[in-house]
């Protein structure tokens, strides 16, 4: 086939870059033919900062019906995404989505099911999959060279944000705007990477989520969450944005050792034997198996945004497969929802939550909001633009 033309919608400061990505022809194989906002400042940088005949759409259905695009990039607030991605599947139209898939399991599992009926080709904003520093520590677990997994931890509080980020937008750490905050927004990424790198999900999560513990915000801003698996593996998951200076570190403790990445680096503490054999046969009471510190040379490349969409043009291409399937966006999401269900019933909570059920009480938050000012409605769809 041809140049895959490329539609993106909503030109907010991702879809902007995506925008600027495609139009400089960074993207082999696609060309950037149509974009869609509701926003007309943004529709006017379109015009004063593209090159070639760049079809602008103020309204969704005329995009997709007249635009000719063959494929569209979604990078519109949280609540759209499942929506706008249905309507592309029904119009025969390959998908990438920013992060989140959604806001909540039940619209995600629709979307789902719309993208496996519809046979096109439907890829996730999951940009640290396409990092190195992740992609080794994935082929250390997954080829058993860390041996079976006993506990996970990952500190992250270094995405630390202000108020004035948080005022920058009436959706924003809004239930109604946003659907969450910290979890949602910022650390969804490391929650992928998390299932992505082990192989496997909770089982079962009891969580605690400060609602404007450091800002004047309705969401949450601090979380912790205690993390149990089907092997007997537990794990802590602490995020927070109102704390500095922050801490980004991963640990995944294993029968062979421990590998932590921290500071971009990669260092695997191999054992000389299995933990469990050493236990079985050492009689020298105060003794611990002998192990090695082991500095993986991996460089750790974060701003890989068009790694991902040349995985997604070259599968449309090609048929070749995605890094980062949009089916798979279910996965972090579903961890997301059990932390938020945990923490406003109060319990520990089962995976896969029940989508009915976590709808309901999110509704419930959306509901009693206090800051009924700063939100939009999100039965209206919104295609100004995000992050």
């Amino acid at each position: 086939m041809g140049l895959v033309k490329v539609g993106v919608i909503g030109i907010g400061n991702m879809g902007s870059s995506h925008v600027h990505m495609l139009d400089q022809g960074q993207i082999k194989g696609a060309t950037l033919t149509a974009i869609c906002s509701s926003n007309a400042s943004r529709t006017e940088w379109v015009k004063n900062n593209t090159q070639g005949n760049v079809q602008i759409f103020r309204d969704v259905e005329t995009f997709f019906n007249e635009s000719g695009i063959d494929a569209v990039l979604i990078a519109t607030p949280h609540y759209s995404h499942p929506e706008l991605a249905k309507k592309a599947f029904a119009k025969g139209i390959h998908v990438l989505i920013e992060k989140p898939a959604g806001v909540y399991t039940k619209d995600v599992l629709e979307m789902n099911e719309a993208a496996k009926s519809s046979g096109k080709v439907f890829g996730i904003m999951y940009n640290q999959r396409a990092n190195p520093l992740f992609q080794k520590l994935r082929d250390l677990i997954q080829s058993g060279e860390l041996g079976a997994i006993k506990r996970i931890n990952w500190i992250v509080t270094d995405i630390y944000r202000s108020q004035s980020y948080y005022d920058s937008s009436k959706w924003r750490a809004t239930w109604q705007g946003e659907g969450g905050g910290v979890l949602l927004n910022q650390a969804l990424h490391h929650l992928d990477i998390c299932q992505w790198t082990t192989g496997f999900l909770p089982k079962s999560i009891r969580a605690m989520c400060s609602i404007g513990k450091y800002h004047d915000i309705e969401v949450e801003d601090d979380v912790t969450a205690f993390l149990e698996y089907e092997n007997g593996a537990t794990g802590v998951f602490i995020a927070s944005t109102g704390e500095a200076p922050g801490s980004d570190r991963f640990e995944v403790v294993g029968d062979r050792g421990k590998i932590i990445v921290e500071n971009e680096e990669l260092t695997f503490y191999r054992l000389t034997q299995s933990e469990r054999e050493f236990n079985a046969s050492y009689t020298g009471g105060f003794g611990k198996p002998e192990w090695q510190k082991v500095v993986i040379p991996v460089k750790s490349e974060n701003a890989n945004h068009s790694m991902i969409v040349q995985n997604w043009i070259d599968s449309i291409v090609t048929g070749s497969s995605l890094l980062a399937p949009g089916t798979e966006g279910i996965k972090a999401l579903e961890i997301s929802n059990a932390i938020y269900l945990s923490s406003w019933l109060n319990e520990i909570v089962e995976l896969p939550i029940d989508p009915d059920l976590y709808y309901e009480k999110l509704q419930e938050k959306i509901n009693t909001s206090t800051f009924k000012k700063k939100s939009v409605s999100n039965t209206t769809l919104d295609v100004s633009g995000t992050h």
